[in-house]
């Protein structure tokens, strides 16, 4: 007997979901991410967490910060890549202004990521702290990324010895922490953030200037979704751009 051709159609949500994977519009994406999740029939909870990610990211790029907390919170109980779901959380919670809540989150993401994840969970805590005027617990959390981390390495220490600065420490090996970054990869992308950090903290003007400007640059014009997740960095390379300009202004 054949069946109906309306049946043989009938979109799964695995189809439903690679169509909002591969969406070039936000409001696209989350129009395949919700109609997999209503679809009729068992769902995975791999499938049910990929659906609400695509979701949540199209509710960050709208900035619909609570919605997107709210679907973060649906993958949590997915328990499905569950320090992934918790970062989520965390940049939705940042977006709220919440930032006692994102840490809550990202210590957590710290403790049930794989290994592999782990230096990444705990960079991100450290650097969410250090944003937030908290350098001392920044530190401890940069220094466990550094024990835990391979390639991005240049990346947690130095941003470990700007925690250290902003503490009122010495730390005599600014220049040697600068070119490590500058030869690793991890020195672009955000990398720059960091590497304008270091060289506003050297006095090299220049340098700085070029690197925040570019970093800020790529930023604001790329995806929105990065771009709230990277709206404290993004502040604060602004505020140091205006100190440069100041500077510039006195001719000093």
């Amino acid at each position: 007997m054949t069946r109906p051709r309306a049946a043989l159609e009938r979109p799964t949500p695995e189809s439903l979901l690679e169509k909002a994977t591969q969406a070039k519009s936000s409001s696209v994406r989350a129009k395949y991410a919700q109609r997999g999740l209503t679809q009729v029939g068992a769902l995975s909870n791999t499938t049910r967490m990929m659906l609400l990610r695509q979701l949540y990211l199209s509710q960050m790029e709208a900035r619909c910060f609570q919605e997107a907390l709210g679907a973060a919170n649906e993958m949590i109980a997915c328990n499905v890549m569950p320090d992934v779901a918790r970062q989520d959380a965390a940049r939705a919670c940042l977006g709220l202004g919440d930032a006692d809540a994102a840490l809550d989150h990202l210590r957590i993401a710290s403790r049930v990521g794989p290994p592999a994840r782990r230096a990444f969970h705990l960079w991100t805590l450290g650097t969410v702290l250090y944003l937030n005027g908290r350098p001392r617990d920044a530190i401890g959390a940069l220094e466990r990324a550094l024990r835990w981390g391979t390639v991005d390495k240049p990346l947690y220490a130095a941003q470990s010895a700007l925690a250290r600065l902003a503490l009122g420490e010495k730390v005599p090996d600014l220049a040697e922490l600068r070119e490590a970054l500058t030869d690793a990869p991890c020195g672009r992308g955000y990398g720059q953030f960091v590497l304008g950090e270091l060289a506003f903290a050297q006095g090299d003007r220049a340098a700085a200037r070029e690197y925040l400007s570019e970093f800020v640059r790529r930023i604001t014009g790329g995806r929105v979704a990065l771009a709230v997740s990277l709206e404290g960095e993004v502040r604060r390379a602004q505020e140091l751009l205006r100190g440069l300009r100041g500077k510039r202004a006195v001719g000093d």
